[in-house]
């Protein structure tokens, strides 16, 4: 957690750099929007913005609104950073766990159904389905999923994230919501799938060769303890360790799957705020996804010790 620190520090400041590269400003989009507005109407913008200055002031009123945990004012929603961003992020949360649960859960049955048969036509089958999938871009799967789903069989909504002016009660609410993310979560989920179905094959595989599997048939335990305890258990850890790496490839798909499925989220707003070049809202969304992944490593960190007891959380420390 000390480690994720520095790394946030950095990320601010290249976000900072980054966007300080961009051509235009939020208060070029307005002016370009209503179609008027003269020079010292525009001045006057940047300096209650606070987008006036030279570098060095702008770069340290910026550090000194984050010290404070203030992402500024976006000019695009005339509302603070951090009260839109808090609007989208539920949605967006909601969408990422459950399309990481389920293609984790999804990858790794299917990764070691691929591993026990290895060799055989239900290997093949798995292993040459989720190339396929691999190898399909997401807004496609999510069209085509719209199309079947949503036009053809009409069994889901094509869009957004729950009925318009609908009066339902809590629970209603909730499956309403659920009903409208069944498609963008498959869609996000598949994307993803076959990474986890190749690696939890291939660590199956390289678990089976190893003594203490020997050392266990040698002992005449049951092949489905073996299998679930001994192989299937030790091969999840890249499993976890590639959800935390894939945690910030989620966050970006999520951008078209959102645009795609009108879903309001981080993505959806990231997408809105480059339109308007509303580079405040753009670094707050992209510290916010930063904080996100670092908080997904560190949970992923702690998972390690139920999954393999030899992994100490000390052990860099002793070392």
């Amino acid at each position: 957690m000390l480690q994720a620190l520095p790394v946030l520090a950095l990320v601010a400041v290249g976000v900072f750099i980054l966007l300080e590269m961009a051509e235009g400003d939020a208060v070029d989009a307005y002016l370009a929007g209503i179609g008027s507005g003269d020079a010292g109407f525009a001045a006057d913008l940047r300096e209650r913005y606070g987008l006036e200055g030279n570098i060095g002031t702008r770069f340290l009123t910026y550090a000194i609104r984050l010290a404070q945990l203030d992402l500024g004012h976006s000019v695009a929603f005339s509302r603070d950073v951090g009260a839109v961003i808090l609007e989208r992020l539920p949605n967006t949360l909601l969408m990422m766990v459950s399309a990481i649960l389920l293609s984790a859960s999804m990858g790794i049955l299917l990764g070691g159904i691929a591993a026990l048969r290895r060799g055989g036509p239900t290997d093949a089958a798995i292993t040459v389905g989720a190339l396929i999938l691999n190898a399909t871009p997401g807004f496609w799967l999510g069209l085509l999923a719209i199309i079947l789903f949503a036009v053809k069989l009409r069994w889901l909504p094509i869009g957004g994230i729950s009925t318009l002016d609908a009066d339902l009660s809590l629970f209603g609410e909730l499956l309403d919501v659920a009903w409208h993310l069944v498609l963008p979560v498959f869609t996000l989920a598949l994307t993803y799938l076959a990474l986890y179905v190749r690696l939890m094959r291939g660590a199956m595989i390289e678990t089976d060769a190893s003594g203490w599997v020997l050392a266990a048939r040698a002992r005449g335990l049951p092949a489905s303890r073996i299998a679930l305890r001994h192989i299937a258990r030790p091969a999840l850890l890249p499993v976890v360790t590639m959800i935390g790496l894939q945690s910030g490839a989620l966050l970006g798909g999520s951008i078209v799957i959102e645009t795609v499925f009108s879903i309001p989220g981080l993505g959806a707003l990231a997408f809105e705020a480059v339109l308007q070049r509303d580079l405040q809202l753009l670094a707050g969304i992209l510290l916010t996804g930063t904080v996100l992944v670092v908080a997904v490593n560190v949970v992923i960190d702690l998972l390690y010790r139920l999954l393999d007891p030899r992994v100490r959380l000390d052990a860099g420390l002793d070392s």
